[in-house]
């Protein structure tokens, strides 16, 4: 989905008085006692609306109304939403290659079709708020195979629901290769997938590798299946708290063969669960291996795995070696099941077995029971920084030195473009759990959708109450965030942030270093953005830290490419002796200080230059 920036071109958002950036601007000036440099990027993110549309939407919101101009309102403020999808009525042929396809509504596809393959082939890629449902999808079909290849890749906020997709389908195949590969923020969801079909198998390969803070969800899945052959191969590799949910996945299924190999490989913080997973299932075959290894930290979560299972027979090998120990929970697993087999070799630890069968089940080289070379692998996949604490993004205050080469990490912004509302409408729109309903109304956010999951998500983070010492607001316009900003550290403030994403992912040389309020120790207010349809913020208070600000050379050339911010937090004694900071830098809370760049489109509040 493209979203217009509605009025960022108009001339007139400068010179009418009456638009958002004119008023902030008035704002600013009035509030800091002094005027606010034309160039300062904080103006970049107040609201493109002009002047007869602040007003127009404004009263809208004001009689409960903005859902009825949802599209335009989106469009014109420069906001965040996802498309309406109405049903699809359209015919095609029995074989069909899908290409450049966006946003599309596939219901009825291919059922009842005897033969034929639909390819899905760079669908939806390199886009933003890319949302596709199938319905019913190759429903009863004989022989039919479908294949998605590098469906939405590199896109952002990713949207795709699989409803009764191959259900009681005969033969054919599925296959998912490259299946949102480096997206951020995928919500996928498949409900009674190939549920009842007979021989109809599904390969996930490389499915949502290096994708960011996402949702899979297998319900029903494969149920009642006959010979339903499953394949997740290198399936979550590499992805950053990526959660998966299989419930009812196969249950009272015949002859299911699942097979999981390199699943969340080298994830940060995956949780998945398996729940009622090939319950009163016949003759299933299930393969996990190198599940979750090398991992940082994460959850699985089995329960009632193979409850009532007949002949089920299960291998976890290299299951959850992951360099630092996550936590597993088997409840009922292969509970009142009949000729089951399971085998655990070289497994990890912080493990739970609850109701537990007590036949037919064997553990070899359980817990810390590994040979001198595999602990020494384990050992080395923890001792680098893996993934997850890319090199540079936590260093020492010593490194910001004139002539010091690091590596930077990668500071681009991974969210969709967004502006702040205006004050005048975001004060008559609801934010509170509480009032989800309406906001779901006004945002067009139907029941259990991704936009719902994000709204419920940024309420929580905003609505949590602060940890000790801490000073909390969640903001949506440029005066909320100048207010708070104020409240905390006084009327002699500004906002900095790095210059540009130059630089990222590269060796860089430090040039000219600048101490901000002359060196000394401080607090300031850190804003992050949160997900959310408008920019949305959550600032809070950082004490004791030092604020600097650098020339970022090429070390080649040692030419100027960017001018960085950078804060050093100097009491670390509260953080988590798992955090990122300490796996980089090799020491524990409280012992050193850390510091990182001010990352795109973040920023940090200090006490502004005299």
């Amino acid at each position: 989905m493209q979203v217009a920036f509605g009025g960022a071109g108009d001339s007139s958002v400068s010179e009418n008085p009456f638009t958002p950036k004119a008023s902030f601007v008035r704002y600013w000036n009035k509030q800091l006692n002094r005027e606010i440099p034309k160039t300062h990027f904080l103006l970049s993110k107040v609201s493109p609306l002009n002047a007869v549309d602040s007003a127009s939407f404004s009263k809208l919101a004001a009689q409960n109304h903005l859902d009825s101009r949802l599209p335009s309102f989106c469009s014109s403020a420069k906001l965040f939403c996802f498309p309406d999808l109405s049903p699809s009525l359209e015919k095609h042929s029995k074989d069909v290659n899908f290409a450049v396809y966006l946003d599309k509504n596939f219901t009825n596809y291919g059922s009842g079709d005897g033969g034929g393959a639909d390819t899905f082939k760079k669908y939806s890629e390199n886009d933003n708020v890319i949302a596709d449902t199938f319905r019913r999808y190759s429903r009863e079909s004989t022989g039919r195979k479908e294949q998605f290849s590098n469906y939405a890749t590199s896109s952002n906020v990713v949207d795709q629901s699989f409803n009764t997709y191959a259900a009681a389908a005969t033969g054919g195949s599925g296959e998912f290769n490259n299946y949102n590969d480096e997206v951020n923020v995928p919500n996928l969801k498949f409900t009674s997938y190939s549920d009842e079909s007979n021989g109809h198998g599904q390969t996930f390969t490389r499915y949502t590798e290096d994708a960011n803070s996402g949702q899979q969800s297998f319900s029903n899945y494969g149920k009642n299946g006959n010979g339903v052959p499953n394949e997740f191969s290198s399936y979550g590799n590499g992805s950053n708290v990526m959660g998966s949910d299989f419930s009812g996945y196969g249950k009272t299924a015949n002859g299911a063969a699942d097979t999981f190999t390199s699943y969340a490989f080298n994830t940060n913080n995956p949780v998945n669960g398996f729940k009622s997973y090939g319950e009163g299932g016949n003759a299933a075959v299930d393969s996990f291996s190198s599940y979750r290894d090398q991992a940082n930290v994460g959850e699985s979560n089995f329960q009632s795995y193979a409850k009532g299972a007949n002949g089920a027979e299960v291998d976890f090998s290299n299951y959850g070696q992951s360099f630092n120990e996550g936590t597993e929970k088997f409840t009922g697993y292969g509970q009142g099941a009949n000729g089951q087999s399971v085998g655990f070799k070289i497994y990890g630890k912080n493990t739970t077995f609850k109701d537990y069968a007590k036949q037919g089940v064997t553990f070899k080289r359980y817990n810390e029971t590994l040979n001198s070379a595999e602990t020494a692998q384990v050992k080395a996949a923890g001792s680098r920084a893996n993934k997850w604490v890319e090199p540079g993004k936590f260093f020492r205050e010593k490194m910001l030195k004139q002539g010091t080469v690091m590596p930077m990490p990668d500071i681009k912004d991974k969210m969709p473009a967004r502006s702040f509302l205006p004050r005048n409408i975001l004060s008559k729109i609801p934010f509170s759990s509480s009032k989800i309903g309406e906001m779901k109304k006004i945002f067009h956010a139907a029941d259990n959708s991704s936009l719902e999951t994000i709204m419920l998500d940024a309420l929580k983070e905003c609505e949590r109450a602060p940890s000790p010492g801490e000073t909390k607001r969640c903001v949506g316009s440029a005066e909320d965030m100048l207010d708070f900003a104020t409240s905390v550290l006084g009327r002699n403030v500004d906002a900095r942030t790095t210059e540009s994403v130059d630089g990222s992912k590269n060796n860089i040389k430090i040039g000219a270093v600048r101490k901000i309020n002359g060196g000394k120790v401080t607090k300031s207010v850190s804003c992050h953005q949160s997900l959310y349809p408008y920019l949305l913020y959550y600032c809070h208070s950082v004490p004791k830290v030092r604020v600097y600000e650098a020339d970022i050379l090429d070390p080649t050339t040692e030419k100027k490419i960017n001018h960085g911010v950078a804060i050093c937090h100097l009491d670390t004694s509260s953080w988590s002796s798992g955090h990122g900071a300490f796996l980089a830098l090799g020491s524990g809370p409280g012992r050193i200080e850390v510091c990182h760049w001010i990352f795109e489109n973040d920023m940090t509040w200090t006490i502004a230059d005299s």
